[in-house]
């Protein structure tokens, strides 16, 4: 990974294709690894999108997320089937043609040599948006697919591991967004002020505030976000001080 020296936070947007996820009926795994996987590549994943299997809704996600930020990554919609188009729209979305990529094709038959053979909906993996550039995929042989600053992917949690583990190291990043947590048995609407004040005072840092209640009780994990060590340390002892000084019990690392 190439780090910028200027400590520039690099961005990504997330599109997750399919109508399977809206009507509940899959539950979606890939936000969670996509987005730690961006976070030890030093890029913060800032926004997402559940859009359905309709191609002018894809392709308006795709221009829209793909122009806002560094990256854009999909995951959904490059299978065998009638109803993968995500390569349709997001060739749509370049103003390119569709073409069968002919390293795609080879994999493809390596693959399937075994299993049957290739079909016109096995072949269909072989598509790409022209000028686009394969991601590995040591799972199922289907590649990933890489076109400017946008990553097709598929949408199995597992496959879509392992087209993230084929781009460690591949993408240009900036600083690592480091986090620290402090949990506390505490209403979050007590601590508020406190909360904004440490924030305030770290113009650099950022904290999430996460409520519970477990066993009864009432408390917070509270999760504090820089880029910078030093600051993220600062703001962390200044949040611990203050619910000291008002007499509160709070466990580093959360609760």
């Amino acid at each position: 990974m190439n780090t910028n020296p200027n400590g520039r936070i690099y961005t990504a947007g997330l599109v997750i294709i399919g109508d399977e996820i809206l009507s509940g009926r899959t539950h979606d795994k890939n936000i969670a690894q996509v987005a730690s996987w961006l976070q030890v590549q030093g890029i913060r994943l800032t926004e997402v999108r559940v859009v359905a299997d309709v191609q002018d809704r894809i392709v308006d996600a795709v221009n829209s997320l793909r122009a806002s930020y560094d990256y854009l990554f999909t995951t959904g919609g490059i299978g065998p089937t009638h109803d993968d188009i995500t390569v349709d729209a997001v060739a749509q979305a370049l103003s390119v043609p569709v073409v069968i990529h002919p390293e795609a094709r080879e994999i493809l038959e390596r693959y399937y040599a075994d299993k049957g053979g290739t079909n016109e909906g096995r072949l269909r993996m072989a598509r790409v948006p022209e000028g686009a550039e394969l991601i590995p995929n040591r799972m199922s042989g289907a590649p990933g697919i890489k076109i400017g600053n946008v990553f097709l992917m598929a949408g199995v949690p597992h496959i879509t591991a392992g087209m993230l583990d084929a781009l460690t190291g591949t993408l240009e990043g900036g600083a690592r967004l480091l986090s620290e947590t402090i949990g506390c048995w505490v209403p979050e609407s007590e601590v508020a002020d406190l909360l904004r004040e440490a924030e305030r005072a770290h113009d650099s840092c950022q904290i999430g505030s996460y409520p519970f209640f477990r066993s009864g009780h009432v408390g917070a994990n509270f999760v504090v976000r820089s880029t910078e060590a030093d600051a993220l340390a600062h703001c962390v002892a200044a949040l611990c001080e203050g619910l000291s000084e008002r007499g509160y019990d709070f466990t580093p690392g959360g609760i």
